[in-house]
């Protein structure tokens, strides 16, 4: 079996291929991932994923061991790739010449991020699963706390201590903005697909939730 214990969210490790199964190790989250996005979880066949990967259900089974472990797996390990490129964005506010456009700067990348439809779906489907998987959960709110708030949170810290903002509950802080900036835009886009904002309309809550943010926190 390809898998060698799990993480610490509970999502299964999965052992590096050695070179003559990495097509196939490949074949097989591709497959398992359009399945369960377009089928959920307790839709999506085994059958018809090793199929699409053209692979024989022994071989599936050898590299994953079970459903529950393919799911985890897959689904996890694409959550993270998800958020592999914002993870690598400096996030350097308190050096910014110009404070407001570093904001809406950095905050309109994530909202296309997170508002995109492969996260969208991606999202969708943790939500609809997370009683069965809440690791799943666990990892999501991880990877947002580490990739979003968390250096957001370190920028802020900064610009109160020069005195540049005040800003006394820097998490809280975040929370806020966060939520002003891309928090209704991306419930309308989980619940209403068809609903989709354009550049404009993103740029311009972005841009009023900024203002909002810098009117109530730049020293009096």
């Amino acid at each position: 079996m390809g898998t060698e214990g799990v993480d610490e969210y509970g999502i299964p490790v999965i052992a590096d291929p050695v070179s003559s199964s990495a097509g196939k190790r490949r074949a097989i989250i591709e497959a398992a991932r359009a399945e369960f996005l377009a089928e959920g979880y307790s839709a999506a066949s085994m059958d018809s994923i090793a199929s699409h990967a053209k692979v024989s259900k022994p071989t599936l089974y050898k590299h994953y061991g079970n459903k529950e472990r393919l799911f985890l797996a897959v689904i996890g390990g694409t959550l993270k790739e998800s958020y592999a490129d914002l993870a690598a964005m400096p996030c350097t506010m308190a050096d910014a010449s110009d404070l407001a456009l570093a904001l809406r700067t950095f905050l309109t990348r994530w909202a296309h991020t997170l508002l995109g439809d492969d996260l969208l779906a991606l999202r969708r489907l943790v939500i609809g699963e997370i009683d069965r998987f809440p690791q799943l959960g666990r990892l999501w709110y991880e990877i947002t706390i580490d990739t979003l708030d968390r250096p957001l949170v370190g920028e802020l810290e900064e610009l109160h201590r020069r005195g540049l903002l005040r800003v006394p509950d820097p998490w809280r802080a975040v929370q806020q903005l966060v939520a002003m900036s891309v928090g209704s835009l991306q419930l309308i886009r989980t619940m209403r697909p068809d609903v989709k904002p354009d550049d404009q309309a993103i740029a311009d809550n972005v841009a009023a939730a900024v203002e909002t943010f810098l009117s109530h926190h730049r020293p009096t």
